[in-house]
C-alpha cells in the first residue's frame, strides 16, 4: 500500500522523543540554565514531538480523511508517567484498510500538553481495529485526549 508505516515508527518516534527528553533532563543541571532556557528547551522538545506527529500524516500518499472513523477510551497513566488511550477504528470500505491517527492530549482547560501519532494496520473490511496512543512525555494532572487529525489508507 503507497503511505504505508509500520508500528515501529511509532516506536522509534517515542523512543527518539525520550531521548530528547533525557537530554534535556541531564542539560538542565548545568549551572548556565536559567528557568526561563529550561523551559524553553522543554517547549521546543513538545514542539518537536507534536510535528512529528503531524508529519507523520502529511508523509502518507493517498490518504482519506478518516476523523469520524476513530473513536477514543478514557486516558490512563501508565507506569512510566505517560498517558494513554485506546483508539478504535472502523474500517467501513469493502477492502483492508490500515489508519493513522495524531491525538492530541490536553489538559482540563483545554492547553494542549502533548501529541502522539498511532497506525491501526491492515484492519479488514466491515471490521475494527485497535491501538494505543501513548503521550511522548510525562503528563500531570486530569488529561484529555482527542482525535487531531486521521487518514485511512
Amino acid at each position: 500500500m503507497p503511505g504505508h508505516r509500520t508500528r515501529w515508527t511509532t516506536t522509534a518516534i517515542l523512543t527518539t522523543t525520550a531521548a530528547v527528553a533525557a537530554t534535556l533532563t541531564l542539560t538542565s543541571c548545568s549551572d548556565d540554565d536559567t528557568p526561563s532556557s529550561v523551559a524553553s528547551k522543554a517547549a521546543s522538545a513538545f514542539a518537536s514531538a507534536t510535528a512529528e506527529a503531524g508529519r507523520q500524516l502529511d508523509d502518507i500518499k493517498g490518504g482519506v480523511d478518516a476523523k469520524d472513523a476513530v473513536s477514543l477510551g478514557d486516558p490512563t497513566t501508565d507506569a512510566d508517567g505517560r498517558a494513554t488511550v485506546e483508539v478504535t477504528v472502523e474500517n467501513t470500505t469493502d477492502s483492508t484498510r490500515s489508519f493513522t491517527a495524531q491525538i492530541n492530549f490536553r489538559d482540563e482547560d483545554g492547553n494542549l500538553l502533548d501529541a502522539a501519532a498511532v497506525t491501526v494496520s491492515d484492519v479488514p473490511a466491515g471490521k475494527t481495529g485497535k491501538g494505543t496512543a501513548r503521550s511522548t512525555r510525562d503528563l500531570s494532572g486530569e488529561v484529555k485526549a482527542e482525535v487531531a487529525r486521521a487518514l485511512r489508507y
